[in-house]
């Protein structure tokens, strides 16, 4: 068993895809994953999970490098590919063999890229506040360099940014969480927020969290480049913050209409973080989806 802040939910540790996944569970009734996204772990889901509990059995799992799953060395054990296995394997371990999928930040992406490996696993999709990674990368603006500038400055060789963010973490990470649009500390439930502190303190956390990065410039943009023709069956929900960093530089729901084959998309009040500051209205969204 491991800790886990949600209510009602139980913790656990599974073997999967050669790597140790920590989850959380709740709930009865079909199966739904929650990923979370940087600089998070599955608490973020705190006040969400229970609802969605209500109709469906809810994971919420950390993905590796973060929170109290695995965290190997090598940026090329951080593609979203390699996440996703983890998720499926963790999944079928379970017993559930399909399941709704819901991701948030870099879950968003893992569950993008697990719906395209995994096609026959996937109920329904739903991405949170992200566009496209290939796109992002690719047709790069000013704009969202500045706002975006971090997948840049923890992709970069070790130990340069691992040493910078060890100084303080708190620091940096909090910068993090309040610099993507409408977002201040206060809008964090006080135990999510120790949770988010108590996992990326530790080193192998941050240096993790850079991997993952890492794998996103020099892995997944090249899957990305071969899949650029490839649509998302399963039905499909973007959900985007109304007041975020890519609601300002982006039509979100137009950057996947070329990708998900059945999509509807929803706004959000709030930036980036839209889960922590509007739970509900985040929870009752999902449900009108996946229900």
């Amino acid at each position: 068993m491991t800790a886990t802040i949600i209510p009602g939910f139980s913790g656990h540790v599974a073997d999967a895809n050669g790597q140790q996944i920590a989850y959380a569970r709740g709930g009865s009734g079909p199966a739904v994953l929650l990923l979370h996204g940087f600089p998070q772990t599955h608490a973020m889901w705190h006040a969400i999970a229970p609802i969605l509990a209500e109709h469906f059995t809810v994971i919420a799992a950390d993905l590796r490098g973060y929170g109290a799953s695995s965290k190997p060395d090598g940026a090329e054990n951080y593609s979203f590919r390699e996440m996703a296995g983890d998720q499926v394997a963790l999944m079928a371990a379970l017993g559930f063999d399909q399941f709704h999928l819901v991701g948030h930040d870099r879950g968003a992406r893992t569950a993008h890229r697990l719906a395209l490996d995994h096609e026959a696993a996937v109920k329904s999709l739903t991405v949170m506040d992200i566009v496209p990674t290939h796109l992002l990368l690719d047709e790069l603006s000013t704009r969202v360099a500045r706002a975006y500038y971090h997948w840049f400055f923890l992709a970069q060789p070790a130990p340069f940014p691992e040493t910078l963010i060890g100084h303080d973490p708190d620091a940096y990470y909090e910068s993090c969480l309040l610099g993507w649009g409408a977002a201040q500390l206060s809008d964090f439930d006080p135990a999510a927020l120790e949770a988010y502190r108590s996992a990326w303190r530790e080193p192998a956390a941050i240096a993790g969290m850079c991997n993952d990065y890492r794998a996103a410039l020099d892995v997944d943009f090249d899957h990305d480049i071969v899949d650029l023709a490839r649509r998302v069956k399963a039905p499909s929900l973007v959900m985007y913050g109304a007041d975020g960093a890519m609601a300002k530089a982006y039509d979100v729901p137009a950057t996947w209409a070329d990708r998900l084959a059945d999509m509807r998309s929803v706004a959000v009040p709030g930036g980036h973080f839209f889960p922590d500051q509007h739970p509900n209205k985040t929870a009752h969204a999902l449900l009108d989806f996946l229900r």
